[in-house]
């Protein structure tokens, strides 16, 4: 039986917090592994990375997500008890709440409400605008939109900050972290009112939509959920979208540094346009890594797991491995001509199975949501980047933005 390496040092965590994305594909090659043991918040913590990590990673007969997620995530990203807390058949059950919100005609639906609201939005545009402001505010009218939560006009800026500030607070400390659970209370409170009020035919959301279903679903015994838990998991179907307002805002980074992609994407294909949005999901740092806990001893690879084990899977390292991609710094849609879909090379937003597995089931409403932005960008308006601006992210901070935001001006319809 082999020995896993371990990382010199102490507890590690203000360094994951100094590194961010670079954490551990930096120590990955400086140990010349796959696999490392070091230590974080006090505990023991197996890294893992490449393409068979992810497989061992995502094997729910190995690990599971209870007690994974750490109670300070829970309160800020991901709200108490929801779904990427859960295991087994009560995961399953209701993974495929969330699954059956996404059929092609949804997303096919989903996408024409982004493209239409866009469009909109763009009337309103004077002078210069924040790319990554707009997009925030976009894509939080198209998910309640496209998900039956009435969201009324004088309050779009304020839902939608308040839902990027679930996603800001992941990696933040301090104030960034505490506005994210004054946020998240805020937002579980606004949900669960609207619950309540579908429930009692106050407001009417058609059936098949993401509040209806969530109002309406009943667990393994049959029962309804209590509606603070039903608002927690409709928040996990608008909070991630309004994230996507990151991979749009590099998209428009990515238009910038290779000027022949707007032109390629004016004349596109749907083919294309998909192959130029998983390149943006890929490239780009959004999840930095994942945590799960080894249900039971076991080997791998002749290497010792212990029951109770916490293991990171380093999803950004997956998508940047140069075994499974060529040139994988370089920016190169063109690489997902004939790819074969694997479940663990491309885990921007997790690996492994939709259905039974963690795998976010949420990457067809991000798939099309960049795609229908890029459309926009290439093809409803031309503009011009703003100068003396900041387009610079910092790895080192989860997640990373762009400073400036990406600011345009000179903006007109085409």
């Amino acid at each position: 039986m082999k020995t896993i390496p371990k990382d010199a040092g102490m507890d590690q965590t203000m360094n994951i917090l100094r590194e961010g994305y670079t954490f551990l594909p930096k120590r990955f090659e400086q140990l010349e592994t796959d696999i490392f043991q070091t230590r974080v918040l006090g505990k023991k913590v197996i890294c893992l990375t490449g393409e068979e990590g992810a497989r061992l990673f995502y094997d729910n007969e190995k690990f599971q997500r209870e007690k994974a997620i750490p109670k300070r995530i829970q309160k800020s990203l991901f709200g108490k008890h929801a779904i990427q807390t859960m295991d087994g058949n009560t995961h399953e059950h209701r993974k495929l709440l969330f699954m059956s919100l996404m059929t092609k005609e949804r997303i096919k639906i989903f996408g024409e409400i982004v493209t239409k609201t866009w469009q909109q939005q763009a009337k309103q545009w004077e002078g210069s605008i924040v790319l990554m402001d707009e997009a925030k505010e976009v894509l939080c009218r198209s998910i309640c939109e496209w998900s039956g939560v009435p969201l009324q006009e004088k309050e779009v800026k304020k839902r939608a900050e308040q839902l990027w500030a679930l996603v800001d607070s992941f990696g933040g400390v301090g104030p960034r972290h505490w506005q994210g659970r004054m946020d998240r209370k805020k937002t579980e409170n606004w949900i669960e009112e609207t619950i309540l009020n579908i429930r009692e035919g106050k407001i009417e959301a058609p059936k098949g939509s993401a509040a209806y279903e969530m109002a309406f679903h009943r667990n393994l015994e049959g029962e309804p959920l209590d509606a603070r838990m039903a608002a927690i998991e409709l928040l996990n179907v608008l909070r991630p979208t309004v994230a996507v307002s990151l991979y749009i805002t590099y998209a428009a980074l990515a238009l910038l540094e290779e000027p022949e992609l707007t032109d390629k994407l004016k004349v596109a294909d749907d083919e294309y346009i998909g192959m130029f949005a998983q390149e943006v999901r890929r490239y780009f740092p959004f999840a930095p890594f994942l945590g799960a806990i080894a249900r039971r001893d076991f080997i791998w690879n002749d290497y010792p797991f212990k029951k109770g084990q916490m293991v990171f899977i380093d999803l950004h390292g997956v998508n940047h491995d140069k075994t499974l991609w060529e040139s994988p710094y370089e920016f190169y849609p063109e690489r997902f001509y004939g790819w074969n879909g694997s479940l663990y090379d491309l885990v921007p937003q997790g690996g492994g199975e939709h259905f039974k597995g963690h795998r976010c089931p949420g990457e067809w409403i991000t798939v099309e949501a960049i795609k229908s932005s890029a459309k926009f960008l290439t093809n409803d308006i031309e503009y011009k980047i703003a100068e003396n601006q900041d387009l610079e992210y910092d790895v080192s901070r989860i997640p990373a933005i762009p400073k400036s935001g990406v600011v345009l001006t000179n903006i007109k319809g085409v």
